[in-house]
């Protein structure tokens, strides 16, 4: 049977090694042998026939399961894997990835993975040779779970290893399981000797303790002064398996100068998670010593008062003591501290940290158990098994379905028609009945099956109102044609080349219907009751009417298009190479102004407002009193009128709420000039640090809506148009605040297309010293300068400065750099903010503007990427700002049905302003 190259698909059932524990599933991904590894975990091959494979360079063959990867198209589908799973059991999922550079290309990755139709994480890619991990902890409710790949942004989809570790009876439950996966945010080991992680054989369910000492940025940092590691040989009593291992609870770190604190970045936070301390008293304590100490929140001291004393409350010296809550609120960085009580002689003591996120799981498409059924009929055939849920996170290739949160396999979406069985299931040689379960499918618009070997009468498809397509053609079905009678929204029906008999009813023949009989020698014409006609009867004569209706439509549609431009504004022929397939072509030529009505506008160029490399900007007023302002260029600005005519052919077809309104230019005597609609509060920087800073100081949830909407401008030169467009100036100054302080980018007096197989824009540098780090430009030289006006945002301060940022530090990249790896982002926050500002917003918009500056290119994140977290931002801020304005009625995140659960112990690890609810009556701590 030949398949189309375009239906790939991964289905891989798995039989768990004996050679381990029960549930161990390890798959090389890419791999072409079995073998043990130096833990005795035994790999095997994911064997798959699909995607392709390649090979990396590893350090050492203890990382032998990392020396090939399988990685699949940039295209829109989903690969997936579908692994065994014994059901109503609960399973470690885990996935690694180690890009390598596999491909050569050095375009660091990103992309979706899901499990099922839930959105587990975004894959990105860094730093070629560290491995991004995942882990995911789920009860198996089925008795598999799909795995899948998706929405590649840069690179291919890739995957290094795939594991299942079954656990044991009532690990990890939760009374939120059935709704919710926990996603793991943070496993610590605290005191450990080495950076070496805990796991497999000591931890026999192969949960990964990373070390406190493991140099991951921004992972733990802020380490009190005086904390100091200790250990023991001794045993642990640990009562159960689904603790730490031993070998972790050996191990802590003491605050010997009475406090432990640290700061947490949450991978996925803010949001709702489950947390558990692990404490063991390993140190002896002399018998007048005692070791006491509280949770410390600064500014929450109503959380201080439990007390936490390990040997008592574990009962024991050398036992194990677990405080936690299984549902609380966590921001995303988590700064916390344990302090001793007056009354203790010894510091806090910390063993090891859990922490988890709540991951909402999608049920899926509505129809998704309907189409499983239907494709279980044909599970040898290639088209059926692209795995995962039919509709998310992206539709099987055959497959199209509506957006809603829960998707329907469906029809219409607005104007357009989706079908739900596409051209792509006609002649794919499928056998059989056709499956009474697709009757089921109650939003089915277009059915397509024909070209197959399909027999058995037709079922009945009345449950499907919205049917209006039918395509059985060229098949060997029997039977009549009845069930169609009462399908009230009928258009096409063609059956012909089957085995049909009997009549076709008067009821269809009545209809209004596009149909084809011809070719089935038992079935004949019925009669009509003359009061309606069928368009099409015959294959010939609907042919033709099809033909017919296409050619007059066609010619319809052209007459009310406006003729496609030949030339540019100026009446130049437009530039080689240069194509705008998605930017906005304009229906009309850019406004040509004369000068005198720009000398009048202006009167006579009486008030400049701005001026530049490109020459002087003024202020002007049009007879319909339009405000404008008109860019004077400099003789030199440009090299002639080619390139001028160039640039307002590429000003006038960019149309976004975000960027300056460009409406048109004045070319007479040697003068050219520039006329766009008048920004009337100046630019950000004026706002930043010039003189509007003593009018109006701009709070933090302004500063961060006016970032959302250069991001967004941005964004659309970079993705809105083909080819790409590059800033190329992107400055404070360069963006313009409105009447009613909504930003737009301006000066495109710079800007350049990013032609097709160009990978940079290899012109001059034309932008603001310290802006740029290199001579090459692409759309991440304006990630970078973005990434400068995030931390001018963050910090008040201009981006070159020979006083602000202290000693051998000019550059606000620098010395924003110092502050925030070490913890310090109150150290560059502008003090005019007056802490009217959520923090953990604060970080956000920090850590990305960190990447945005990245040294190299590939480093640095999307403006999409960008506008993402600028947006997460504000809905963090919006939240936290009600909470400060005492609205009680703000959104408790997503997890609705969730209630915080505190009977479980009194080490609340993290606090988010927005949602942290606690029980006043809890005193002290009680183990799980």
């Amino acid at each position: 049977m030949e398949v189309s190259p375009l239906l790939l698909s991964l289905l891989l059932l798995l039989i768990p090694s004996s050679a381990q524990m029960p549930g161990f599933v390890s798959l090389d991904c890419g791999g072409e042998e079995i073998f043990t590894d130096d833990l005795g975990l035994e790999w095997t091959p994911d064997q798959l026939n699909y995607g392709e494979t390649a090979f990396i360079a590893v350090s050492n063959e203890s990382r032998k399961q990392y020396s090939t990867v399988r990685y699949f198209p940039a295209d829109p589908r989903k690969y997936c894997y579908t692994l065994n799973v014994t059901s109503r059991t609960r399973y470690l999922l885990r996935a690694t990835f180690l890009y390598g550079n596999f491909d050569t290309n050095n375009a660091y990755p990103k992309f979706d993975i899901s499990v099922g139709a839930t959105h587990w994480s975004s894959i990105v890619i860094s730093d070629a040779n560290t491995i991004e991990m995942r882990e995911l902890i789920f009860l198996a409710m089925r008795p598999t779970v799909s795995v899948c790949l998706s929405n590649a942004t840069t690179g291919q989809p890739f995957i290094s290893t795939l594991e299942l570790r079954q656990f044991n009876g009532s690990m990890y439950y939760t009374e939120f399981e059935q709704q919710f996966y926990l996603s793991v945010s943070a496993r610590i080991n605290f005191g450990a000797d080495d950076e070496a992680p805990v796991r497999y054989p000591d931890d026999p369910f192969d949960r990964i303790w990373l070390s406190d000492s493991v140099k991951k940025a921004n992972y733990l940092v802020d380490i009190a002064a005086g904390t100091k590691k200790v250990s023991t040989k001794l045993p642990i009593e640990i009562n159960s398996d689904e603790r730490p291992p031993e070998k972790v609870m050996q191990t802590a770190v003491v605050g010997t100068n009475g406090t432990l604190t640290y700061r947490l970045n949450l991978d996925g936070f803010p949001g709702f998670g489950w947390a558990f301390t692990y404490f063991a008293e390993i140190e002896d304590l002399a018998e007048d010593e005692s070791r006491k100490f509280r949770l410390v929140l600064p500014g929450y001291t109503e959380l201080s008062k439990a007390v936490v004393n390990i040997e008592e409350n574990a009962q024991g010296k050398y036992r194990l003591y677990e405080p936690g809550y299984t549902n609380l609120s966590f921001p995303f960085v988590l700064s916390f501290k344990f302090g001793k009580t007056s009354d203790s002689s010894r510091g806090p003591l910390l063993n090891a940290m859990e922490i988890n996120k709540y991951l909402e799981i999608n049920d899926g498409s509505q129809d998704g158990g309907v189409i499983s059924s239907f494709v279980s009929h044909y599970s040898s055939a290639d088209w059926t098994l692209e795995g995962g849920d039919p509709c998310l996170p992206v539709p099987w290739s055959w497959v199209e379905c509506n957006s809603n949160p829960q998707p329907r396999i469906f029809g219409a979406d607005d104007d357009f028609c989706i079908p739900l069985l596409g051209r792509k299931l006609s002649s794919k040689n499928i056998t059989g009945n056709i499956p009474s379960d697709l009757t089921k499918l109650n939003g089915l618009e277009e059915l397509w099956l024909d070209g197959n070997s399909l027999t058995g009468t037709i079922p009945d498809f009345t449950g499907c109102v919205d049917l209006k397509i039918i395509h059985l053609e060229n098949n060997q079905l029997t039977g009549g044609l009845s069930s169609f009678t009462n399908l009230p929204s009928l258009k096409e029906l063609y059956v012909q080349n089957n085995m049909l008999s009997g009549t076709v009813p008067s009821g269809l023949l009545d209809k209004v219907v596009n149909m084809n009989y011809t070719g089935n020698v038992n079935l004949r014409k019925g009669k009509t009751s003359g009061s309606r006609t069928n368009i099409i009867i015959g294959t010939s004569v609907g042919a033709a009417v099809l033909v017919i209706a296409t050619i007059v439509s066609g010619l319809l549609l052209r007459k009310g298009r406006k003729k496609c431009y030949e030339h540019d504004q100026l009446g130049h022929p437009p530039a080689q190479g240069i194509h705008f397939s998605k930017c906005d072509a304009p229906n009309e030529s850019a406004h040509c102004f004369s000068y005198a009505e720009i000398e009048e506008a202006t009167r006579k160029f009486e008030k400049k407002i701005g001026s530049g490399g490109f020459g002087v900007v003024y202020y002007g007023k049009m007879k319909d009193e339009k405000e404008i302002a008109v860019k004077v260029l400099t003789s030199n600005s440009y090299q002639g009128k080619r390139e001028f005519s160039n640039e307002v052919t590429l000003l006038s077809r960019i149309h976004h709420r975000n960027l300056v309104q460009f409406l048109g230019y004045c070319q007479e005597d040697g003068r050219s000039m520039l006329i766009y609609e008048f920004m009337h509060n100046g630019t950000l920087k004026e706002h930043l640090y010039g003189p509007l800073t003593h009018e109006q100081s701009i709070n933090w949830i302004k500063r961060l809506e006016i970032a959302e909407d250069a991001a967004k401008g941005i964004e659309y030169l970079h993705t809105g148009c083909v080819p790409a467009i590059i800033h190329r100036d992107l400055k404070s100054s360069n963006i313009l605040i409105d009447k009613h302080m909504r930003a737009k980018v301006s000066d495109f007096g710079l800007s350049k297309l990013a032609v097709d197989g160009a990978s940079h824009v290899s012109s001059i540098v034309r932008g603001t010293v310290g802006y740029y780090i290199s001579q090459q430009l692409t759309d991440k030289s304006d990630v970078y300068s973005f990434g400068v006006i995030l931390l001018e945002l963050i910090s008040g301060q201009e981006a070159i400065s020979n006083e602000n940022f202290g000693v051998n530090c000019r550059n606000i990249v620098q010395w924003a750099k110092l502050h925030i790896e070490s913890g310090d982002i109150q150290g560059i926050i502008d003090p005019s903010l007056d802490g009217e500002y959520d923090i953990q917003s604060m970080w956000k918009i920090a850590e990305k503007a960190l990447m945005c500056v990245q040294a190299h290119g590939f480093m640095r994140p999307s403006m999409s990427e960008v506008l993402k977290e600028i947006q997460d931002a504000i809905s963090m801020e919006r939240d936290a700002g009600a909470v400060r304005e005492g609205n009680s009625d703000i959104s408790r995140n997503s997890i609705h049905s969730i209630h915080s659960s505190l009977n479980m112990g009194s080490l609340d690890l993290g606090r988010n302003d927005n949602f942290l609810s606690i029980d006043e009556s809890v005193a002290r701590p009680t183990a799980r």
